[in-house]
């Protein structure tokens, strides 16, 4: 399961789950249930009998393929090298990249679409590698894994990081996007994303706050859901 991530000729090729592993298993029932007219509440539910873990560890693989398709059209648009540093970010925020860690980490100050491709980068680098995000031909082994700590901050991570890139392209590139009818799959996408989040409690709410006007509707729609009178 190798990507090189987003390329600067706006190329992407999708992390894929082989067929037969774990994360082909859960893959194919979220896609079965949406497939099948299941509602977006019961694509992000957890399956009976599985692992939490594992089921998070797939979908961030997901929701990365779902982010770095819709970036992908927008990777390659002149407009993008007239952001300075600083530049395209929701109202009111800045997100800085940070690198390395403890002593040795740095905070520089970029552009929002230098800040998505590092995001998208980085996410596939530490898909890719499989101390990480284990080969699950060992189910048992990769399950290990999953259940860390580390894991669960990785992951953690991950999903803010995703929620950035969201936040940046609807504040900057909605209009663009609406324009070459990628509108209807970014709103998609980003419910799905927002209702798995949601589900597990996987954003904090410090970094919901400034893109509150967009997740509120959204949110509002994840609990309604849950209501025993909702409809199926």
């Amino acid at each position: 399961m190798k990507s090189s991530g987003p390329s600067a000729g706006g190329t992407f090729q999708p992390l894929r789950h082989r067929s037969g592993t774990m994360r082909d298993r859960l893959h194919g029932y979220t896609k079965r249930t949406l497939g099948a007219g299941g509602s977006v509440t019961e694509a992000v539910r957890l399956p009976p009998g599985e692992s939490c873990a594992g089921w998070v560890a797939v979908h961030a693989i997901d929701f990365y393929n779902d982010v770095s398709t819709i970036w992908a059209v927008m990777s390659t648009d002149p407009y993008l090298n007239s952001f300075r540093p600083g530049d395209g970010f929701p109202s009111g925020v800045e997100y800085r990249w940070s690198e390395g860690t403890g002593k040795n980490t740095t905070t520089v100050s970029v552009s929002a679409p230098v800040y998505i491709e590092k995001v998208l980068q980085w996410v596939a680098d530490q898909i890719n590698d499989e101390s990480k995000f284990p080969d699950d031909d060992d189910e048992e082994n990769a399950l290990r894994v999953f259940q860390t700590p580390q894991f669960a901050a990785l992951c953690g991570q991950i999903f803010r990081r995703l929620f950035r890139v969201y936040g940046i392209i609807y504040s900057s590139f909605f209009g663009t996007l609406e324009a070459l009818g990628m509108a209807p799959h970014l709103n998609t996408a980003f419910k799905h994303f927002m209702f798995f989040c949601t589900e597990f409690g996987l954003l904090p709410e410090r970094e919901i706050e400034p893109l509150e006007v967009l997740v509120k509707p959204i949110r509002k729609q994840y609990y309604m859901s849950k209501q025993p009178s909702a409809s199926k």
